[in-house]
């Protein structure tokens, strides 16, 4: 008769709170992602926001009183698509995101990033979705594209690919005891795996008829899952499943014919189930039962608003003495809504409903992930829900964890030092002090490494009143080698896809709309590649198919008429050229490559090729002239990279190993000179960063970074003042950001920035051209199809009226020469001047006084509970009375005079 048995929670009953007791300000929220949007854990809630990468956090609970905070930080450079806590670490957030990549970041106490993170790049495309192990410490699973990986955490490597999916995966999950990982797909497929024996999957079945997406989840029995998705009419509905009996699921339940994806949300604890879907105002609880197989609806809720994402608060932030069995988070366009879900009770005053609260799962990790991976099985200790039993999750940190509660009460026992990796001295600490134990933090310290301290920074598109728009016809066709246009703090050179190589030229200066014809630079043959004078911004080079280089004069206030005859034309070289690129330090000096593998360096006030470089043997990618002018680097197909001192000999000083690709290079000096970065292909044709120390080629590369698949050549800029490096390509949609460090790791992940459309190509202007006091380290200018964007890259600073002189050092004058084209020749080597950017009237940060800390005063409600009735009212009585005492104008009996004593008989 176990069927006909009614359940405890039949009568469980949504409560909305009034509208007082939402939490509001949350600002923009995601309107389209495939994880939940939020996620909940003992002490924060973290969501996904409007801008793309971004996430916000504020706590979970904050003070009566206390004004809630919320902080906006950029996890990833593309949509962050799911992230979760992890359950034995509150201050631990794992995030994935369709730029591909899982990252780990650890949470300070007062919500910022910390300087620990791992960045794992995850096989097969955009993350769909990630969770945590629920009984090893440092065990994540994450889906992309049509695999699911295990990682590791505390090693930073993945432990397995599972690959066995005909399409791509759309949801994952780990069974309760950890032992099992359950699949959906595109393919229709529900799949089972065990990693530990086998990568493929060890049971099979068919799914939801239709191939939009499906959800899973693991009941509290190891042997049942539940999934969520559509049917063959399109109907929502929820499939059981038994492992024992896998050829069909072993029950149903058919919903509606909404289009919502829905979002089960369940608890081990009860066998709740909560579904809703983002755009829908409706959230429904249903009851899984596994013995016998049930489905059973027990309330549906309307809400005032439509849900974009749902979380569930964990089980020890509940009520329990309320009979609050879930809490439900509801993510809506303006506020997050907690909803409560209660079974009334007629119960005595202070009597813990022990039948609605089993045990729950405790904070402490059973096993490591070496001993989970080695074959090990263990379940999480049981902590119980009563009060006056129950102890602060050991998950949060010391700030975190509310005092003078009894010791924790465990249902099961601890596990053993056995269970964690450490040598025999080791202990196992309190998991707040890394993932959970003591080895864990060692291993992911040793992974982790430094961070960068430009990380958040943020490019930002300045405002339209600055764009130049209506360009047209701009060149689709200039050679891989060409950066494709070029820039001055003045104007900009953009050739055009018109007959007779014509080059626009455009005012920065005067933004808006350009006229349907504009004047040109018109050069009688393509144009391959172009510069402008950095010592005069009136003189812009050009380079043609005929092997020829052009000197035009731009007038001074701009190009108002076509120009055909040029300053003065050099018949260089016998085949078409390359590149040309001037002298950083010395005037009139100007170098070209060409078809005919020569380098000639130029003294373009004489108009004689004073150099020429020879020993390429095969088609030259890219030239770049040392920081002090000194030396010539260059890389080739040949697979080569080269060093030239042209004032000593035309043969190579230093020779070594390029990259293996044969699709095109960029060649560039870092760090004061002392290493060379390369932007090329490795052999599987993947864009990738080498570092070269310029001391010795011949040992090949120190440092490498992958960096994605795509056919365009990654073309890079390096800012001396700060390391940071800026890479993208022609028709690209995103721009890379590294900071360079002349030690290991040498390459530090910065935060990219993301265009809604891709460009033509990327250009930089002066570090003087930047506005310092924004704390902006770079501006850009994007050449879009039709349009010119400036781009400011700007670092994120809380006291903004202060010069950040940690990150404006002293400045090259790079726009005026330190020599002339003789000296340089007769061999002078010379550098520009620094100049100090801080603008007037700024205070640098170094020298800010420091703030006084403030005084935190104890709540009056506190103050008042110490003490009794009989002291509250004296000490009112006395306050009162020192009041009216300490007043400057005395009240006017006190100026009477009295009469003696006697005279009153």
């Amino acid at each position: 008769m176990n069927r006909f048995k009614a359940s405890k929670y039949k009568n469980c009953i949504p409560k909305i709170p009034k509208k007082e007791a939402w939490i509001s300000g949350i600002g923009g929220v995601a309107t389209s992602s495939s994880g939940n949007n939020i996620q909940c854990g003992y002490s924060r809630i973290v969501y996904n926001t409007d801008s793309p990468g971004t996430l916000a956090i504020t706590f979970l609970q904050v003070e009566q009183g206390e004004r809630r905070s919320f902080i906006r930080l950029p996890f990833h450079s593309d949509v962050v698509t799911d992230f979760a806590f992890s359950p034995f670490d509150d201050s631990l957030l794992a995030t994935g995101s369709s730029d591909q990549t899982v990252k780990l970041w650890r949470l300070s106490e007062t919500n910022n990033l910390s300087d620990l993170t791992v960045t794992l790049a995850a096989k097969g495309g955009s993350v769909k979705a990630l969770q945590f192990h629920p009984a090893a410490d440092g065990l994540l699973v994450s889906a992309a594209g049509k695999c699911a990986q295990v990682w590791d955490l505390c090693r930073g490597t993945a432990l397995a690919a599972l690959d066995d999916h005909g399409d791509q995966v759309q949801s994952i999950c780990w069974s309760q005891d950890g032992a099992l990982i359950g699949t959906t797909s595109k393919d229709k497929r529900l799949r089972i795996f065990d990693v530990r024996k086998s990568t493929g999957a060890s049971q099979d079945a068919q799914g939801h008829d239709n191939h939009k997406d499906s959800r899973v989840v693991w009941t509290n029995s190891n042997n049942h899952l539940l999934t969520s998705g559509f049917n063959q009419v399109r109907e929502r509905e929820l499939l059981l499943w038994d492992l024992r009996n896998f050829s069909r699921p072993v029950t149903s339940f058919s919903l509606d014919a909404s289009s919502g994806l829905l979002i089960p949300l369940y608890d081990v604890d009860t066998g709740l189930l909560i579904l809703a879907a983002q755009g829908e105002c409706t959230v429904y609880c249903m009851e899984v039962g596994t013995e016998p197989h049930s489905l059973t609806q027990l309330s549906q809720c309307v809400t005032e608003q439509q849900s974009r994402g749902l979380a569930l608060a964990p089980k020890l932030c509940l009520d329990v003495m309320g009979s609050e069995v879930l809490r439900l988070l509801q993510l809506t366009d303006k506020f997050i809504i907690p909803i409560s879900y209660i079974v009334p009770r007629k119960q005595a005053a202070q009597e813990f409903p022990s039948d609605l609260f089993p045990d729950t799962a405790g904070c402490t990790a059973a096993l490591s992930s070496q001993s989970w991976w080695t074959g090990e099985n263990k379940q999480v200790g049981k902590v119980s829900l009563n009060p006056a039993r129950k102890a602060p999750p050991t998950c949060l940190s010391s700030k975190e964890k509310v005092t003078n509660h009894p010791e924790q009460n465990i249902a099961s026992p601890e596990p053993s030092d056995a269970s964690v990796l450490s040598s025999p001295s080791s202990s196992v600490t309190s998991p707040s002090s890394g993932i959970v134990s003591s080895t864990s933090q060692r291993s992911l310290q040793s992974i982790l490494g430094p961070s960068s301290r430009f990380r958040h920074t943020q490019g930002v598109v300045l405002h339209r009143d600055n764009h130049i728009t209506n360009l047209r016809g701009v060149s689709q066709s200039t050679p891989g080698e060409s950066h494709g246009f070029c820039v001055n703090h003045q104007r900009m050179a953009v050739p055009l896809a018109v007959a007779g190589g014509q080059v626009a030229v455009l005012e920065l200066s005067q933004p808006g709309r350009l006229p349907d014809t504009l004047p040109t630079v018109q050069n009688s043959v393509p144009v391959t590649d172009l510069t402008w004078d950095p010592f005069n911004p009136h003189r812009l080079v050009t380079g043609g198919e005929d092997g020829r280089i052009r000197v035009w004069e731009i007038p001074q206030h701009g190009l108002k008429e076509t120009l055909t005859e040029p300053q003065s034309a050099l018949a260089v070289h016998n085949e078409r050229i390359y590149t040309v690129r001037f002298h950083p330090c010395a005037s009139d000096i100007l170098v070209s490559s060409s078809y005919d593998l020569t380098l000639r360096v130029w003294n373009l006030k004489t108009g004689n090729n004073v150099l020429t470089l020879q020993g390429h043997e095969d088609q030259i990618f890219s030239l770049a002239w040392s920081p002090d002018g000194k030396y010539l680097a260059t890389c080739s197909k040949d697979q080569r990279i080269r060093i030239y001192e042209p004032r000593v000999s035309d043969k190579a000083k230093q020779e070594g190993p390029g990259p293996e690709g044969p699709r095109g290079a960029r060649i560039l000096w870092v760090c004061d000179g002392k290493y060379l970065l390369v932007s090329g292909f490795d052999s599987r044709s993947e864009r990738q960063l080498t570092l070269h120390s310029s001391q010795d080629l011949s040992l090949g590369p120190v440092a490498t970074v992958s960096i994605d698949v795509s056919p365009s050549t990654l073309i890079p800029y390096y800012d001396p003042d700060t390391g940071l490096l800026l890479l993208t390509g022609k028709g690209d949609t995103r721009v890379f950001l590294y900071e360079v460090t002349p030690e290991a790791p040498y390459f530090l992940e910065c935060n990219s920035f993301i265009c809604s459309d891709p460009h033509k190509g990327f250009q930089y202007l002066r570090k003087v051209d930047c506005t310092v006091p924004d704390v902006e380290i770079v501006r850009a200018i994007r050449l879009c199809h039709n349009s010119v964007e400036p781009v400011a890259f700007r670092v994120p600073r809380v006291k903004k009226e202060f010069f950040q002189d940690d990150l404006f050092p002293p400045s090259r004058v790079t726009w005026e020469p330190a020599l002339t084209a003789e000296e340089w020749l007769s061999g002078k080597d010379k550098q520009q001047r620094s100049i100090n950017l801080c603008p007037q009237g700024m205070t640098p940060v170094s020298q800010a006084p420091k703030e006084a800390p403030s005084k935190k005063y104890v709540p009056s409600s506190v103050y008042l509970q110490e003490k009794t009735d009989e002291q509250k009212k004296e000490e009112l009585l006395s306050a009162m009375v020192a009041k009216l005492g300490n007043r400057d104008d005395p009240l006017p009996q006190d100026a009477f005079e009295g009469v003696d004593e006697d005279e009153w008989d």
